[in-house]
């Protein structure tokens, strides 16, 4: 899972140094993606898991839309504010399922839990910047906005992954990749393909990298670890992308922002293990 989450914080990088549209972005990286969860199935013995039932079909399709919906939305933040910002505004999104969870599905909210969104709320703020007085434009604010709905959709693959127990987590990535590919196809249709250089090698590891063999790594040590031990794990990704973002770009957290980033990792960890 460390190795997982620290692969998955140089996505940023992948995405800046390829240069090219959201849009672009997201169809590469699910057809790649799709491409190298299909192999690692077949190399695994795996494949058979990806025959669906209808209703767990139809919800994998479902969640593929929100899963395009999320990495749009997560790429077009990264163009507007920091690799780093961005994806510690993201990791909000549980949240989002908790409260999405009370109202959908009538699961109950403990004070632990409203205490704890309190102080993550908080801490979002701060880490945001935009509570420590930075003057930041317009298009800053877009950007939060953009990760805050990105945060928002995969909340909803969330939901759907929790209510539909026969859906697998290797043919749910594997569907949501041949589902954003479908669906994005238009845009190399309309626009045409980068010419051919650095750039594929940089969006062949959106979705090779950051897709098939992150998804390998995560899960694999999620099956191997308690609960509470990946909650806790599952913070090497933001922590690693701030990291990144400022080896690389140069961008740093101020004081008031890695507060922020530790109430938010604080009170998201409490609701985690509560949930474990």
């Amino acid at each position: 899972m460390i190795g997982g989450g620290l692969l998955l914080a140089t996505l940023g990088v992948f995405l800046q140094q390829a240069g090219q549209p959201p849009l672009a972005a997201v169809w590469f990286r699910c057809v790649f993606g799709a491409l190298a969860l299909l192999a690692w199935g077949a190399w695994s013995g795996g494949l058979g898991r990806l025959r669906l039932a209808p209703r767990a079909l139809f919800a994998a399709l479902a969640a593929g839309l929100l899963v395009v919906l999320n990495w749009t939305l997560f790429f077009a933040a990264i163009e507007r504010c920091s690799i780093g910002v961005a994806t510690v505004v993201f990791h909000v999104q549980p949240l989002w399922v908790m409260g999405l969870a009370a109202l959908l599905l009538g699961e109950p909210v403990s004070r632990r839990q409203v205490a704890a969104a309190a102080v993550a709320l908080v801490g979002l703020a701060l880490a945001s910047g935009l509570a420590g007085g930075m003057p930041h434009g317009e298009g800053y604010l877009l950007g939060l906005l953009l990760c805050l709905g990105g945060s928002l959709s995969y909340a909803g693959v969330t939901l759907i992954a929790h209510a539909m127990p026969g859906l697998n987590s290797f043919a749910l990535a594997w569907w949501q990749c041949v589902t954003g590919a479908l669906v994005l196809a238009w845009w190399p249709w309309n626009h045409g393909l980068p010419a051919f250089g650095p750039a594929w090698g940089w969006l062949a590891g959106l979705g090779v990298l950051h897709t098939g063999l992150a998804y390998v790594l995560l899960y694999a040590g999620m099956a191997r670890l308690p609960a509470g031990r990946v909650a806790v794990l599952q913070f090497v990704y933001p922590a690693g992308a701030v990291l990144v973002d400022w080896l690389v770009y140069g961008h740093a957290l101020d004081a008031l922002q890695l507060l922020g980033l530790a109430l938010m990792g604080a009170a998201l960890l409490s609701l985690k293990r509560q949930h474990g």
